[in-house]
């Protein structure tokens, strides 16, 4: 039987100056941000703050200093990553940029298209979405119905739907995966290719889609005969399966999947104070020790990405673990508020909970839900 390890990883010395440097900086920034915004707050759009961060060096830290990049270890980056999230920095313009799109192009991008867009997405300023998901195809990646046609000039005709794809009303770039060869019935990840499209190419139009909370962060991404040059193929035709599986590790893996609540934690520790009561100190001990071995896992991956392994399995468990944790703490938090702690009607408590218990149940469903996990993490131990 197959296997799956989370070996600790050890902080390079530059950590501690830099977790100074960065708290020092958001110090600066924090008072902008109302409670209920620091919570999940990777999907907070704020383009200013974003160019603000890129300024500090702290956007496509590890990427090569040729393309804007800082050539920054793995290690330092994650760091970046828990201080700008525990201190609920709206870094939702950039997120996706930084954290697998350009490291895609990076990896399979021809030397034009690094040049084209690395160097703005290290500057903050050119923002990507994800073009995978489809309304018949959601976590069923292999069954996408969005085709690109090669044409006898050599570029491609583009035609299908994607959904739920993330600030598409406001980014610059999609990353989508589409069909270039019929479907194979014995091999459905074969034939698949990924395309670099401009959201401003004709035949595309963005349809937002509201949330409960009021919020559009997802959008329906609609391309009718859109037509773009060969050269906005990304790697190499009909391998857009492999390619993207590796982004997926990427997106599954990183502390915001266990860190979306956390400003929910922090203000029940300062509502609770010092001396909180046995029930409450409970739970508020139980999350800590839930807090830091997701923590642990997720660098753990970090470290295994790092390395130039695929920690394929292990990310896949700590979404899994992550997501059902930030799940379950906004309901946590409302069973105990009784129990020594005052829910006020418009403190930064009781804000930060009513907007989680609206918005903490789509958290399993983004990069993959519960289900296909489990399925991934089943398939990689053998066990079917």
């Amino acid at each position: 039987m197959q296997s799956f390890s989370f070996d600790s990883v050890e902080l390079p010395g530059s950590i501690p100056a830099l977790r100074s440097e960065v708290r020092a900086f958001l110090a600066q920034e924090r008072d902008r941000w109302p409670a209920e915004r620091r919570a999940n707050s990777w999907a907070v759009f704020d383009a200013d703050f974003s160019r603000r961060l890129a300024a500090q060096g702290w956007v496509g830290m590890i990427w090569p200093k040729q393309y804007g990049g800082h050539e920054r270890n793995s290690i330092e980056r994650y760091v970046v990553l828990e201080e700008l999230l525990a201190a609920g920095a709206p870094v939702g313009a950039h997120w996706i940029a930084d954290r697998q799109s350009g490291p895609a192009i990076l990896r399979f991008g021809s030397e034009a298209q690094r040049e084209r867009y690395l160097p703005g997405m290290a500057r903050g300023e050119i923002y990507c979405c994800i073009g995978m998901s489809e309304p018949n195809a959601g976590s069923d990646l292999a069954s996408v119905r969005t085709r690109a046609e090669r044409l006898p000039d050599g570029r491609w005709k583009i035609n299908g739907q994607k959904i739920w794809t993330t600030q598409a009303q406001r980014c610059r770039l999609i990353i989508a995966l589409v069909r270039t060869s019929p479907v194979n019935d014995k091999n459905r990840q074969a034939g698949l290719s990924q395309f670099l499209i401009e959201l401003d190419t004709p035949g595309v139009q963005i349809r937002p889609i509201p949330d409960l909370v009021g919020d559009v962060h997802f959008n329906e991404v609609f391309f009718e005969d859109c037509i773009v040059d060969a050269e906005c193929l990304l790697g190499t035709e009909g391998e857009g399966w492999k390619q993207v599986t590796g982004e997926l590790s990427l997106e599954r893996s990183g502390p915001e999947r266990y860190m979306s609540s956390l400003a929910l934690y922090l203000e029940l520790l300062r509502a609770a104070g010092p001396n909180p009561s046995g029930i409450l100190r409970q739970a508020i001990g139980r999350t800590a020790a839930e807090l830091w071995t997701l923590r642990q896992m997720s660098l753990s991956v970090a470290g295994q990405l790092a390395a130039g392994r695929d920690p394929s399995i292990e990310a896949a468990i700590v979404k899994d673990l992550g997501n059902s944790f930030e799940q379950a703490l906004p309901a946590l938090v409302q069973s105990i508020v009784d129990e020594g702690v005052r829910l006020e009607a418009d403190s930064d408590l009781s804000r930060v909970l009513a907007f989680l218990l609206q918005t903490s149940p789509s958290f399993s469903l983004r990069g993959g839900t519960r289900e296909i996990l489990r399925g991934i993490i089943a398939r990689g131990l053998g066990l079917r």
